[in-house]
């Protein structure tokens, strides 16, 4: 058995793997992360972004989003091998992790749930990246302490938690499109208390497209139609640190948002539709409190609302609104109410030796409500999710660590309402239950160096999107949809296989069974439609595999490259003629931060996709982008900036119909004390 001075060298070793493996980069200093936020396991003092000794994750740090300049969450993770990005119907970022999208890999905010209630997904273009200390993320195999539904693995937004008596740092920038933007962060740390608050705001009125795209009846070119945005947000924390182990924080975050909704350029399928609001507001209390020298208690509290507006108009001058097929009575208008209430309360042992226990319950409950223009109530969803779990790290010896973790899930249906417009009510269906296990085994060959092997089974229980939205009149509810299943089985290494750099490998395969899809109900057709209609069903099993390899490393005292390399392949087994949409099966990043001069950085950056399936029918050709940026630091705490996205002004699509940005400028200062 081992004494505590070698679990206390073990945990010297793990500190000196996520020390190099979050290691600096090029950039502004930043803040350390909000300790509270992460999902961990021991007690002890945590590196930026950190997750746990039981978990494996890819980590965007502060100075990554500032380097590459990613000020939306979406294009923050798009740095990651095993991510791609893509529109969707709605053309909002999206995300997918291994083939999973964000129903299957939720959203978090230190480790609070803020997905949309309603559908399980998020517009992570609306998520602003200027107040983040760090984002992890987490993939297949994920600590019992997220909760349900995180059948993929997990995206955690990491606050900033200040360290100085006065730290912070301001933003301003224009771009192509008559973009501006500000934000600043100022934080406050007296010992007893600390202080944190941000604020941040984006305006533009377009984005160009390329000069390679062909107009169309819906979109002629140059500046994108309906392209316009504004996005602002708000956070405050204020932390209580009354001694070493015990602390107390009370945060609020408040985004507001409105877009236009570029139409697609296939004109048979253009909508017409503008989102005048886009409001996000969440109130969180988070805790850990030492209960002696072995047990610690934690908490998280929280209340999230969401409130959207959506507008429908008939033509693309936005002037004569829809009168049918939106909102119960037809305005043209719907508006969402959705509220989240709910918390996680985590009991930490290690009062058996070489054991750090954790039992974790978690309730979260959810509510939908949508009303027209008129007020008209045309539906309302209630749910309650309820987990409770238990998770196990195992110390077998100095190098070795066993995690096996248990969760039991339920989903209960609390109210199901629909107006008679819109379909008329429910009985209320049986309730949801779902049990899991995981085991994994990690090594650390060395301080810098780890390897892993990990196997967990994992479920996502229906949205009330899945079960009972009509889709305008396209499809059949099912109330009755059941839970989707996945095993994910993962060996890799992190580690730094020479002096200053930083390298990840995995290779993974995942089982997916009951798999939620769309799947017509009588008449086949093109398209789900009022005469075609469509239903969510548990019809699909799909295999999905594939390996991620990562590096970055100096290579002169003036040059440091970086890149990684994604493959993945997704396997339809329960209906192999119908393809697997929006999800290249390879992606390669590679960039280069060169100093020719002590103040200077010069920054070129190459993304590569292979082309995606868009439908059964259509696939979207590959594409390479290129990005350059210089930056000018005439005062240590002042870095001027200026570049341009999309280099080479590449006409390309994420999903079929929907462009993105051609080449585009972009300049900001940056100005930190």
């Amino acid at each position: 058995m081992l004494n505590h001075k070698s679990r206390s060298t073990r945990r010297t070793t793990l500190a000196a793997v996520m020390t190099n493996l979050l290691g600096a980069g090029s950039g502004l200093a930043a803040g350390p992360a909000f300790e509270l936020g992460t999902i961990q396991v021991s007690a002890r003092k945590v590196q930026v972004g950190e997750v746990g000794e039981e978990q494996v994750a890819s980590v965007v740090t502060r100075q990554d989003m500032q380097t590459f300049n990613r000020e939306n969450v979406a294009d923050a993770v798009n740095l990651l091998p095993g991510i791609s990005v893509t529109n969707g119907t709605r053309n909002e970022k999206m995300i997918n992790v291994r083939g999973y999208d964000v129903r299957q890999v939720p959203l978090y905010i230190d480790g609070i749930p803020v997905y949309v209630p309603y559908d399980g997904y998020v517009d992570f273009n609306r998520f602003s990246t200027f107040d983040l200390a760090a984002i992890q993320v987490v993939k297949g195999f994920s600590s019992v302490a997220y909760g349900p539904n995180a059948i993929g693995g997990a995206i955690n937004l990491i606050s900033r938690k200040p360290r100085e008596k006065l730290e912070g740092d301001a933003t301003i920038g224009f771009a192509s499109g008559n973009e501006r933007k500000a934000a600043v962060n100022v934080g406050t740390n007296q010992g007893l208390w600390y202080l944190q608050a941000g604020a941040s705001y984006i305006d533009s009125d377009y984005f160009p497209l390329s000069s390679d795209f062909q107009s169309t009846a819906s979109e002629n070119g140059g500046h994108r139609d309906n392209s316009y945005r504004k996005d602002s947000r708000v956070s405050l924390k204020l932390g209580l640190t009354p001694n070493a182990t015990d602390e107390y924080a009370l945060s609020y975050v408040k985004q507001d948002g409105e877009k236009g909704q570029p139409p697609n350029t296939i004109p048979a399928s253009a909508r017409y539709w503008q989102w005048p609001s886009w409001d996000k507001e969440s109130l969180y209390f988070l805790s850990k409190t030492a209960l002696g020298q072995h047990e610690t208690l934690k908490t998280r509290l929280y209340v999230d609302t969401f409130k959207n507006g959506l507008a429908t108009y008939t033509n693309g001058n936005y002037n004569v609104l829809k009168t049918s097929g939106s909102g119960s009575v037809g305005t043209g208008r719907s508006l969402y109410d959705d509220r989240t209430t709910g918390g996680s309360v985590e009991l930490e042992s290690t009062r058996i030796a070489n054991n750090t226990l954790r039992l974790v319950t978690h309730y979260r409950s959810d509510r939908h409500q949508e009303t027209d223009a008129l007020a008209v109530l045309g539906a309302e969803f209630k749910d309650t999710l309820f987990s409770i779990a238990a998770e196990d790290n195992i110390q077998l010896a100095e190098k070795w660590l066993l995690s096996v973790g248990y969760a039991h899930h339920e989903l209960r249906p609390e109210m199901v309402f629909k107006s008679t417009a819109n379909g008329g009510s429910y009985a209320l269906p049986d309730k949801q239950k779902a049990d899991n296990g995981q085991i994994g085994l990690f090594y650390d060959f060395a301080p810098n160096t780890r390897f892993y092997a990990t196997v967990a089974q994992k479920t996502r229980l229906p949205t009330l999107k899945d079960r009972y939205s009509g889709k305008l009149g396209t499809y059949d509810t099912n109330p009755n949809l059941q839970p989707e299943a996945s095993i994910n089985y993962e060996i890799g290494y992190q580690g730094s296989p020479w002096v200053g750099a930083k390298a990840e490998a995995a290779l993974f395969y995942s089982e997916i069974s009951d798999k939620i899809q769309s799947v017509f109900v009588g008449t086949v057709a093109a398209q789900c439609s009022t005469t075609a209609k469509c239903q969510m069903r548990n019809v699909g099993e799909v295999h999905t595999s594939g390996i991620e390899l990562s590096l970055r490393t100096p290579v002169a005292s003036w040059l440091e490259v970086g890149g990684n390399f994604t493959y993945l392949n997704m396997d339809n087994v329960s209906n192999p003629s119908t393809r697997l949409t929006g999800i290249p099966d390879k992606k390669f990043i590679a960039y280069a931060i060169a100093k020719p001069l002590a103040q200077v950085d010069v920054i070129p950056y190459v993304e590569y996709n292979t082309g995606r399936w868009a439908s059964n029918t259509v696939r979207i050709d590959g594409y390479t982008i290129i990005n350059l940026k210089t930056v000018y630091r005439p005062l240590p705490q002042l870095s001027l900036e200026a570049g341009v996205t999309n280099l080479t002004d590449k006409n390309y699509e994420l999903d079929y119909g929907f462009p993105n940005p051609g080449r585009m400028w972009f300049a900001n200062a940056n100005y930190r004390f």
